[in-house]
């Protein structure tokens, strides 16, 4: 049986580790065909931490009860981060993603009343500015999936004083992404257009896929992956005295 799971392991380590090897936007959706099926039980063979961690971010930042919540899930993939958020009282829950496969998944679940298709990068988000209380985006910020150019996009449809939630890699292949990604975070918070609430830098993100991405003094059998949550809460509108 050991020998079953770590066989298992080594197979999703591999599928995972091809998946953050994809830089070309048109290959990863096409890689993510194939993989819908099989991608939640791929990541919980990982214990990929990001749409707990993320969600546990917004419970304890968003005001009001859950339930009055409209939250837009970004790059939903199949629906984890919408389970997260049901079971902490979420229920107006909108998703949209660039896979048909990943939204079939999610779809399934039934947990959206929404869902549309959008290659974020590519296309403008499908709702009118200032519509979400709280615009999260799991696992999506890395090379060949959501450029560091679309970020403005997810405050557009923000409400004024709402939340904006992301989360990336901070392991070692991930890192270029990472930095140009602050960049352009540290500009929006410099140009007024939200404020940085919390930074949660996370050691146990997800087992690594490979003895080089892992954190310092971990081992590579069953050490992790470094991740980060960013959450951010837009500038409220200023009233104009005539």
């Amino acid at each position: 049986m050991a020998q079953e799971e770590g066989g298992r392991l080594e197979e999703v380590q591999a599928r995972v580790a091809a998946s953050h090897g994809i830089t070309d936007l048109a290959h990863k959706l096409h890689f993510y065909d194939h993989w819908a099926p099989d991608y939640d039980q791929d990541v919980a063979t990982l214990q990929y931490q990001a749409p707990r961690l993320a969600v546990d971010c917004l419970t304890q930042a968003l005001p009001g009860p859950p339930h009055t919540a409209l939250i837009l899930d970004v790059a939903c993939g199949t629906g984890l981060a919408a389970a997260e958020l049901q079971a902490r009282g979420f229920l107006q829950l909108h998703g949209v993603d660039g896979n048909p496969a990943m939204l079939g998944q999610a779809q399934a679940r039934g947990l959206y009343q929404h869902l549309s298709l959008c290659t974020l990068g590519q296309e403008p988000l499908p709702s009118p500015e200032g519509t979400f209380d709280a615009v999260p985006m799991v696992g999506a910020l890395s090379d060949g999936q959501v450029p560091c150019s679309a970020i403005p996009e997810l405050l557009r449809v923000t409400k004024p004083g709402g939340l904006v939630c992301l989360t990336t890699r901070t392991n070692p292949s991930n890192l270029p992404y990472k930095e140009a990604l602050e960049a352009t975070l540290d500009r929006l918070e410099q140009a007024g257009a939200w404020e940085w609430l919390v930074p949660w830098p996370v050691d146990r993100w997800e087992l690594a896929t490979s003895e080089l991405e892992v954190v310092p003094g971990t081992s590579a059998k069953d050490g992790f992956i470094s991740g980060i949550v960013h959450l951010y809460r837009k500038q409220q509108e200023t009233q104009v005295e005539g």
